[in-house]
């Protein structure tokens, strides 16, 4: 009998990882807050799915941060006012108001708490970022008269348009990737992360998130920090 030329069947393959939406401070920082956790670096750099990074950070930093990783450049900043698509810079929003607020601020006595140098604000496109340690109060007062909002994201009091927030900016650059939003998992430790747990299909907040990212998300975790977020990619790979 000649031998059977039949392909014998596979064995099924492996799921792929879902995309993922990740926050960075207090969500891929060290135990103490501070400082990216190196540990993030290699199982994202081949995590085999579409990395995304939501920040309330200025444009620069996120950018920056995907090169030092190595993974294409697709970014949420300062909070949804710019979206990078990994092809597109686009801006939901301009500084001019923000920017009255803060000199309204200086000229009350008050200041912005970073600085002469203020690289925090130095490469913004379309908010303000004020010191935790500066008074709240007046600057609530500011931003009301402007009609715009102050939210404190544990890291910064964020003067900003009220309309732009992460996760507009997420479902920009999955319709633009081409990415399902249920099949994403997202992590984060704040309030302004909370757009983005509201559109994507799983949702993951931190030990150390605030109450408002706390209520919002699937699933609330029992490490902090980084260690919380290196958890779920273990869980979800």
């Amino acid at each position: 009998m000649p031998p059977s030329t039949s392909t014998p069947p596979s064995s099924p393959s492996s799921p792929s990882p879902p995309p993922l939406v990740l926050d960075i401070d207090g969500t891929l920082t060290r135990p103490e807050g501070w400082g990216i956790d190196p540990r993030i670096f290699d199982p994202l750099r081949e995590w085999d799915a579409p990395v995304i990074l939501a920040t309330g950070k200025a444009f620069p930093y996120p950018i920056a941060l995907c090169h030092f990783i190595g993974i294409p450049e697709l970014v949420v900043a300062e909070n949804g006012g710019v979206v990078y698509t990994g092809e597109d810079a686009l801006f939901t929003a301009d500084r001019d108001a923000p920017q009255t607020v803060a000199e309204q601020y200086r000229a009350a006595g008050y200041d912005l708490g970073w600085g002469d140098g203020d690289t925090i604000n130095r490469w913004r496109e379309t908010e303000i970022a004020v010191s935790r340690d500066q008074p709240l109060d007046p600057l609530e007062a500011f931003a009301a008269d402007a009609e715009l909002e102050v939210i404190d994201t544990g890291y910064a009091y964020h003067v900003k348009d009220a309309a732009p927030n992460k996760g507009d900016g997420v479902e920009v650059i999955a319709e633009h990737v081409g990415i399902d939003l249920a099949d994403c998992v997202a992590v984060g430790d704040s309030i302004n992360d909370v757009s983005t747990f509201e559109v994507v299909g799983r949702s993951f907040a931190v030990s150390n998130a605030d109450e408002e990212a706390r209520a919002a998300a699937d699933e609330v975790l029992e490490a902090a920090h980084a260690d919380g977020t290196l958890s779920v990619l273990e869980r979800v790979r």
